[in-house]
């Protein structure tokens, strides 16, 4: 598919077009690794990356599906959305969204969350949620821009 914004993220190509194809990653190989050394990094300063064993463990787990957007076979993008059933219904959530700095601005993060959204309303869920610092702002741009809507509410976190 061919993916572009006219505003994107004021990366490197802002405003220009780039083929990209967004599939749900099923092998996990020396190339994922590598973009995942590589990309990570760029979403967090505090995580390191993730290893084969635990790429392997978000791909054959039947809960979440890791996306990968790919172009000229180079992985420049991914997000992992993570789906789970409780008493009320299927929650979806959206997680660690990263987009190659050479790739910002050229619609390739609408693609992944586009994709996630897509197999999330597939599964049965109701909604999708995320989380975005506000420091991101191009960002909370694009997910105001999809439709999301902010969601008042205390998010809480338990240190372990």
């Amino acid at each position: 598919m061919l993916v572009g914004v006219a505003g994107g993220g004021g990366g490197s190509g802002y405003g220009r077009l780039m083929a990209v194809e967004v599939s749900a990653v099923t092998v996990v190989d020396d190339d994922l690794v590598a973009a995942f050394a590589r990309l990570i990094p760029q979403l967090s300063s505090s995580s390191p990356p993730p290893s084969r064993t635990e790429l392997e463990a978000i791909v054959t787990n039947p809960e979440s599906v890791l996306f990968a957007a790919v172009a000229d076979g180079v992985v420049v993008g991914s997000l992992t959305l993570a789906l789970y059933r409780i008493p009320t219904g299927v929650k979806a959530w959206i997680e660690d969204v990263v987009v190659d700095e050479s790739a910002r601005g050229m619609g390739v993060g609408e693609a992944l969350n586009r994709a996630a959204i897509d197999e999330a309303a597939r599964r049965g869920a109701k909604n999708v949620s995320l989380t975005s610092r506000s420091s991101r702002e191009a960002a909370n741009r694009l997910y105001r821009r999809l439709g999301f809507e902010p969601y008042e509410t205390n998010l809480y976190r338990y240190r372990l």
